[in-house]
């Protein structure tokens, strides 16, 4: 008989986890309503408020921004999940549009031509038409698109686990088990991305900018438990946190970092006056190199040994910097 009412009351409390799923569909052609109602939000990172100051800085002092096409940004790290999908995204060329976007860049159409050119097929053929004018046809005129200045390229190349990790784990109670027992731990981990990318003139294919960073990432898990009888009752009860840095806004950072870099050269950005308010805000040590033209010239590879140089700006290990865009006041 007790073995009947365990039953019963197991299957009413599965009916009460189930009372809002049914093989049956609604009037509204649906199963069961989506959990979740979290709204679509903003995706900025720690550099979208430069990218967006440098925008502002163009405006104001009338610098005609260059047209950038951005092409294939691949991961070359080759890492793939226990699923089978990359770990990694696939979409930093679509994020290297964006930033480019928010920098005031005049972006042109490389990544996905495919419709252009169908249409082009298509009205070279005279099959697409139009309203107004003596031909009811559209017409391809010489010169029509605009071309690109410059164009950026490049790939995500490490993805690195575990570089450093550390943990504790704790356990202590009475001897007796009975009379409880506890414990508690935590874990951080610590991995990290590079990201390089070129900057190359469209015309002459010269490679006039090369970018390379860094970025790590951190995680931790947090638990903690207890064990212990109660007469004859046993409880055992467990909580834990587990949290990751997101790794593609890790990328989607790296992106805009890098972007940062090449529209601050594109305006001649070349001292710490400009935008070190957004940087410093986010706790960045790094700014833009000093440059004063986008060609390749002296003070170029002068930037380029600069960036090199893991103590150049960066105001915890440059006592020469104390402000600006790429060290912290």
């Amino acid at each position: 008989m007790f073995a009947l009412k365990k039953a019963i009351a197991v299957l009413a409390a599965t009916s009460c986890l189930t009372a809002c799923v049914t093989p049956y569909a609604g009037n509204d052609g649906m199963y069961a309503l989506p959990i979740g109602d979290a709204p679509v939000t903003a995706n900025p990172t720690a550099y979208s408020d430069a990218l967006d100051c440098l925008a502002v800085h163009a405006r104001n002092n009338n610098i005609a921004a260059p047209r950038i096409a951005v092409g294939r940004i691949l991961d070359y790290t080759g890492s793939v999940s226990e699923e089978g999908g990359r770990r990694i995204t696939q979409g930093a060329s679509l994020m290297a549009m964006s930033a480019f976007n928010k920098a005031g860049a005049r972006l042109v159409e490389r990544f996905d031509t495919s419709v252009t050119e169908l249409e082009l097929r298509y009205a070279n053929n005279r099959l697409i038409g139009q309203e107004g004018g003596d031909e009811n046809v559209r017409r391809i005129y010489a010169g029509q698109m605009p071309g690109s200045d410059y164009y950026f390229v490049g790939g995500i190349t490490e993805l690195n686990y575990n570089i450093r990790s550390m943990g504790v784990d704790a356990q202590g109670g009475h001897t007796d088990a009975r009379d409880g027992v506890g414990n508690i731990g935590g874990r951080l981990y610590v991995m990290n991305i590079a990201l390089d990318f070129r900057l190359i003139d469209t015309r002459t294919l010269e490679v006039v900018d090369v970018i390379s960073y860094q970025k790590q990432i951190i995680g931790r898990e947090l638990r903690a438990g207890v064990f212990s009888f109660f007469d004859d009752t046993l409880i055992d009860i467990a909580v834990g946190e587990r949290a990751l840095e997101p790794v593609q806004l890790a990328v989607r950072a790296g992106v805009e970092r890098s972007v940062v870099q090449v529209m601050s050269r594109m305006y001649n950005v070349a001292d710490s006056s400009v935008c070190s308010t957004e940087l410093q805000a986010e706790g960045d040590p790094m700014g833009p190199e000093q440059s004063a033209t986008i060609q390749p010239s002296p003070a170029t590879l002068a930037a380029e040994q600069s960036r090199a140089s893991t103590d150049a700006w960066n105001v915890r290990r440059d006592d020469n910097i104390t402000t600006g865009l790429r060290g912290r006041s």
